[in-house]
């Protein structure tokens, strides 16, 4: 099996049994103002992304599967299984992301040494340069949009401690 830390850090933030809207006051016009913001950010930062991944030769979708098998921890290779996981996508969707990008050379496939059923993907060297050209210019970004993101949070976590009921 292989250790999903991002879906656990995920399922710990938000609970197993947590439903949108629950325990939630009334939006106000201020919280769909934040909302709007908060959407605003995360599109602009992933549009940036996407011209950034294309900058270097990649697709949108590689850069992310680059980033999935680099992200993945653990002492092992990602599977197949894995990185559909982590990008969200059904297995064979990511079979065929995974053709296109050793086309272009920038994973490697290989059986697993222990259950040959699986496959696991690694970088190539040159996925590994495009990759770490890529690396530092989002983590600068993401400093840039983190205050703008603890703002919006900050902002709905005060709206949503208020007292139940109102004054009365």
């Amino acid at each position: 099996m292989h250790d999903s830390a991002p879906v656990r850090l995920w399922e710990a933030r938000t609970g197993p049994t947590w439903r949108y809207g629950e325990g939630v006051p009334e939006m106000s016009a201020g919280d769909f103002q934040n909302l709007l913001a908060f959407r605003t950010s995360l599109r602009r930062f992933l549009h940036w992304s996407q011209t950034q991944a294309r900058a270097v030769g990649l697709t949108p979708a590689q850069h992310q599967l680059l980033v999935a098998i680099k992200g993945h921890p653990g002492h092992q290779d990602p599977t197949i299984s894995d990185l559909a996981e982590y990008l969200l996508l059904r297995h064979h969707s990511v079979v065929e992301l995974v053709d296109r990008a050793a086309a272009a050379g920038v994973v490697e496939r290989s059986r697993d040494a222990e259950d040959g059923r699986l496959t696991r993907v690694t970088l190539t060297p040159d996925g590994e340069a495009r990759l770490s050209r890529l690396g530092p210019a989002h983590l600068d970004e993401l400093r840039n949009l983190a205050p703008v993101l603890d703002h919006l949070v900050s902002d709905w976590a005060a709206h949503t401690q208020e007292p139940a009921g109102g004054s009365g």
